[in-house]
């Protein structure tokens, strides 16, 4: 089981939807602004679509040092070279990711409750991630909220395994929520509301983190 990896403080999604931007575009302007690590994450592109995008933002991934995942989808994950993948609870299981990735893949799984997150700990995983902790209306189909209180008792109930916190986190609150015991904070909206400023939302973000 991997427990060698560390997580950055800002850790970003990309949304074709909410930015209006190809994920090679997204990936390019959040390593612009200090992003080390992206998740693609892509609900409504055709396959063949999000594949092409998919390898174009890998290779730009590599050339910018930043380390790139890809939501759900293990098999487009291996196809493209990407870093990862991160499976939710629905998803293939990480046991089964973990043998067709490889030791050395990134591997988060998403998990929303403190149940949950203690059985995720003993799993083939690089990371785990709790949520939502906030109101979010980046997803639709989202488990209740659980707020600081729960990631607290999360934190306590997995020990060192990295911790990513998602739901409704923004520039005002991303710093509770580090002191609340996650080392990641996971930002959609934050960084992709304004298609205009991903660069500098997401420098900010990094710098407030630091």
């Amino acid at each position: 089981m991997q427990r060698a990896f560390s997580l950055p403080r800002v850790y970003a999604l990309t949304d074709v939807r909410l930015s209006g931007r190809s994920h090679p575009e997204q990936v390019a302007l959040l390593s612009q602004g200090g992003a080390t690590f992206v998740q693609l994450r892509e609900k409504q592109l055709a396959p063949l679509e999000f594949y092409q995008q998919a390898k174009e933002a890998v290779e730009i991934a590599k050339q910018r040092g930043v380390r790139l995942i890809v939501n759900d989808r293990v098999d487009l994950a291996e196809a493209v070279g990407a870093d990862g993948v991160h499976l939710g609870q629905d998803d293939l299981p990480p046991e089964a990711a973990r043998r067709l990735l490889g030791p050395d893949a990134v591997i988060g799984y998403s998990t929303h409750n403190v149940e949950q997150a203690l059985a995720a700990s003993k799993l083939p995983i690089s990371y785990l991630a709790i949520g939502p902790i906030f109101q979010t209306t980046s997803k639709t189909d989202t488990s209740p909220v659980l707020g600081l209180d729960c990631l607290r008792a999360v934190r306590r109930a997995i020990g060192a395994l990295p911790l990513v916190a998602i739901g409704g986190i923004t520039h005002a609150n991303a710093r509770s929520v580090i002191e609340a015991g996650a080392d990641s904070v996971a930002v959609i909206s934050a960084l992709m509301s304004d298609p205009a400023r991903i660069a500098e939302a997401t420098r900010a973000l990094v710098y407030s983190l630091a």
